[in-house]
């Protein structure tokens, strides 16, 4: 009957609006929660078959969906591990309750932003529960070639604060600058001694010292040095022992012209390298290329040295983390020295929006968001990833109360529609035969 629909499709609108109204009133009151993505309730017509000479209304439903790839406005904080991402793309988490769970298979979801912040475990976690997963990175720093379309690779984030690290030294550059005038004939042939400090592998501080011994000619000029190096960890024994002469002609006067060994490692003249082998194993020290300025130098008649160039640190400990735009999580220590513990990916699906929206602004792979692929952060369509940054809620509070004046209206009309309807019908039980 036609009235009788009309009474339907009353009620039909009553119960949509009441769930736009729904979707305004979590809108709002999420316009604070950071992360929140907002939930929009789209209305489709029903539409009956007609027949001629008459119409019955259809009606109207509602779907709801959130829209997860609107992004909210990325805001500055000072927690180095408060983690958002600027543009497309999630941070993969899995729950805290799920690490106390038997077996590795941890079930992972995605949110756009978090405050991560190590537990009484080192766990990288938000107060809600949710607990950042990452690539672990090899002990120097690199990252494996993981699968990007599974999640298998991915652990649960840990910080072991108490952590030590020493970095050995690997390579010196010295600049040193000899007497020119002990090369020459009447001179006293002192050596002349130095040494330049470097770590070990276990952070220990050790030394080499190098002594330089002129040749003295019985007349005229040699240019010709001794230069033996000596290693404090191996007890003061001799790792090289090479013979080095300068040149003196005009405009390159001075600068290194040839190293032969005696003993120990081989000279590059590309580089300027000498190739030592300490107690620790192999190191590189620079002493400069002939021809060029720089390294070692014969000028004047004074010895004098610049502070030794090397790479290496002393034992430290772990002051805090920072994550870099490409999703390299940094261990910074207090020692200066920094090194890669994680790779965190940035996960991306064709659907947004097809998504499964959970508690605590997290989702979930479904069949109408399509697959997860890992990218890196910046890589393909996604945006680098921002650290000291949390994503505010994409809920416009204007916008919303707009729609609520006219959600109101809405309801309102549907509401008349049914009192028009029941007048109507009771016009009809009491009209008289």
């Amino acid at each position: 009957m036609t009235i009788s629909s009309s009474l339907n499709s009353g009620v039909a609108g009553l119960t949509v609006n009441a769930s736009r109204l729904a979707t305004i009133a979590d809108n709002i009151a999420n316009a604070g929660t950071y992360g929140y993505k907002r939930a929009v309730a789209d209305f489709h017509s029903m539409v009956v078959m007609q027949s001629d000479g008459s119409y019955s209304a259809g009606g109207v439903r509602a779907t709801v969906s959130r829209m997860i790839d609107q992004r909210g406005t990325l805001v500055s904080t000072t927690n180095p591990t408060d983690i958002a991402i600027g543009g497309r793309g999630l941070l993969p988490v899995t729950s805290a309750a799920a690490l106390n769970g038997d077996g590795d298979d941890l079930p992972v979801m995605l949110t756009s932003t978090g405050s991560f912040r190590p537990d009484a475990e080192g766990i990288l976690r938000t107060e809600t529960g949710e607990v950042l997963m990452g690539w672990p990175a090899n002990a120097d720093g690199s990252i494996p070639a993981y699968p990007r379309d599974t999640f298998a690779g991915l652990e649960p984030i840990m910080l072991n604060t108490n952590q030590f690290i020493g970095d050995p030294t690997t390579r010196m550059e010295l600049s040193v600058n000899l007497p020119a005038t002990s090369t020459e004939a009447g001179g006293d042939g002192d050596s002349f001694v130095m040494s330049a400090e470097y770590y070990d592998n276990l952070g220990t501080s050790q030394f080499l010292e190098i002594e330089f011994t002129p040749t003295v000619p019985a007349t005229g000029s040699s240019h010709e040095w001794t230069m033996v190096i000596r290693d404090s960890a191996s007890d003061g024994a001799v790792i090289g022992e090479y013979t080095v002469t300068f040149d003196d002609a005009r405009g390159n006067g001075g600068n290194l012209d040839t190293v032969t060994p005696i003993s120990g490692g081989p000279f590059d003249p590309v580089t300027g390298t000498l190739a030592l082998t300490v107690d620790g194993g192999p190191m590189e020290l620079v002493i400069g290329v002939p021809g060029e300025a720089g390294g070692l130098t014969q000028l004047s008649d004074t010895f004098s040295r610049a502070p030794v160039v090397k790479d290496g640190s002393p034992v430290g400990d772990l002051t805090t983390v920072e994550v870099d735009a490409n999703g390299l999580l940094h261990a910074i220590y207090d020692n200066g020295m920094t090194r890669v513990i994680y790779q965190i990916p940035v996960v991306d699906v064709p659907n947004m929006n097809g998504l499964m929206a959970h508690d605590n602004q997290t989702y979930s792979i479904t069949a109408d968001s399509g697959a997860a692929f890992l990218w890196d952060a910046g890589d393909g369509p996604t945006g680098e990833m921002v650290g000291y940054a949390r994503e505010e809620s994409a809920t416009d509070v204007a916008a919303e109360l707009t729609q609520l004046i006219q959600t109101q209206r809405a309801y309102s009309s549907n509401a008349k529609i049914i009192q028009t309807v029941d007048e109507m019908l009771q016009e009809t039980t009491n009209m008289k035969r």
